[in-house]
């Protein structure tokens, strides 16, 4: 299989699509249940112009849709607009600039929090989210999270789709080591790791710099263990016994996974996982449906499986969604062709194709999408329907505010598992110097 680039990795076709029965089905949003409710008055302005940035693809569709849908809209208002798909780790510093000259990107469709680090600088979405909440059958949990300024029912910023955080496991080698699953129990999921690796087939998680991967694994390590970087009032809580024992347990299953995880950015554990060398990873639904739809590896594809990541806590899963966050800067000469481009783009017609054809790579925000025939299509991508209704977030259990934006994209907890999985600290030093760095960050 050729090497996957970020700009070209996991590609997934038209004949891809077509194999998958996606093309030619039901007339687009059929499925989802709306109610009537008129759309707001946003009158375009003349002359208006778009600039939008987003993440890069992971699956083909997400960028050929959003272009597709891009072109409807320009098609129906007469408005311009660019779209530039920017990598995941370079689009914080490209809207960082644009957050400091006031001037750059209309719309930024961006990472989680991103939005509360520059709530003074983008426009108020109440109205809009309103909206699309009444019409939709309302918003999941997590997307409220996201959404809203914290501690407020102010929406600032539009989740767009939350790219579930699953794991994503070979059967026939977690049997072959003695599991008919993967256990839910920390203890019996490290046995799992440990024999897989003497097996011959390492597990393998991003403890690397990665927006989605490393920060997943970090929090998932600490939320599994009753950890939490602050508590609800936004008070510095890292220095704890469960992050400790979340340390020493992150050192030793990093002993099971494959070399090179410490350097390991988005794209580097679903190349591993479809190149055969890890058994397990944690990861979006994009691993499985490209192995499914390439025939070099679609025996992959059917060893493969999904299922929440374990250490669950009073039935919660230990793991939030990489939720893509809207926001329309105030620096915008074009504020309602803007959201008008927003509400077009997250009405059924244009987002069921998007969520269908992306095959649940971003999966819906608004709960009437649970009725999508996207999550008919095949039983293995459940896992990835309910990330909105995560209760875990980016700086739990304190607000979503610009401190718990920094904590993520400077990865402090990222960073502190891997100095400490490396053996370059203690698990003692590891988490005072994390309790440092967030003290200076939420100034504590």
């Amino acid at each position: 299989m050729d090497e996957i680039t970020r700009r070209g990795s996991l590609a997934l076709g038209a004949g891809a699509l077509a194999t998958a029965g996606l093309i030619g089905a039901r007339p687009a949003g059929a499925a989802i249940p709306v109610a009537d409710v008129p759309a707001p008055k946003q009158p375009i302005e003349a002359g208006a112009t778009l600039r939008v940035i987003r993440p890069t693809k992971f699956v083909d569709p997400d960028e050929t849709i959003w272009n597709a849908n891009t072109e409807k809209f320009t098609k129906a208002t007469g408005v311009p607009v660019r779209v530039d798909f920017v990598g995941w780790e370079d689009l914080r510093p490209q809207v960082a600039v644009a957050a400091r000259t006031g001037a750059g990107p209309d719309v930024v469709v961006g990472w989680a929090n991103d939005p509360h680090l520059y709530s003074d600088k983008i426009l108020d979405m109440t109205e809009l989210a309103t909206y699309l909440g009444k019409k939709y059958g309302g918003w999941g949990a997590l997307p409220q999270k996201y959404g809203k300024k914290f501690g407020s029912d102010t929406w600032i910023a539009l989740p767009m789709g939350c790219g579930g955080g699953a794991l994503v496991w070979r059967k026939s080698w977690v049997n072959e080591a003695g599991y008919s699953t993967v256990p839910d129990d920390l203890g019996k999921f490290l046995d799992l790791c440990q024999k897989l690796k003497k097996n011959g087939h390492p597990p393998g998680f991003a403890l690397g710099n990665a927006v989605g991967d490393g920060n997943g694994t970090a929090t998932w390590l600490l939320w599994a263990h009753g950890g939490y970087q602050v508590d609800d009032k936004g008070q510095v809580a890292i220095n704890r016994k469960e992050t400790i024992a979340a340390l020493k347990y992150g050192a030793e299953l990093y002993k099971t996974f494959i070399p090179g995880t410490l350097s390991w950015l988005d794209p580097s554990n679903n190349k591993a996982y479809i190149a055969e060398e890890i058994s397990l990873t944690q990861n979006g639904v994009s691993i499985y449906f490209v192995a499914k739809n390439d025939p070099k590896t679609a025996h992959v594809a059917a060893d493969t499986e999904h299922s929440r990541m374990p250490g669950s806590l009073n039935g919660k899963a230990p793991e939030a969604a990489n939720t893509l966050n809207a926001m329309v800067f105030k620096h915008t000469k074009f504020p309602n062709a803007a959201k008008e481009y927003l509400r077009f783009m997250m009405e059924a017609e244009q987002y069921d194709p998007w969520l269908t054809k992306c095959l649940g790579y971003w999966a819906h925000p608004l709960l009437a999408f649970d009725q999508s025939d996207c999550w008919k299509s095949d039983p293995k991508i459940i896992a990835y329907r309910d990330a909105q209704k995560m209760q875990f977030w980016d700086g739990y259990k304190g607000p979503i505010n610009a401190a718990a934006a920094a904590v993520s994209s400077e990865y402090v907890l990222v960073q502190m598992f891997a100095g400490v999985a490396s053996g370059q600290q203690t698990p003692e030093d590891g988490v005072k110097e994390a309790e440092r760095r967030l003290r200076r960050i939420y100034k504590s």
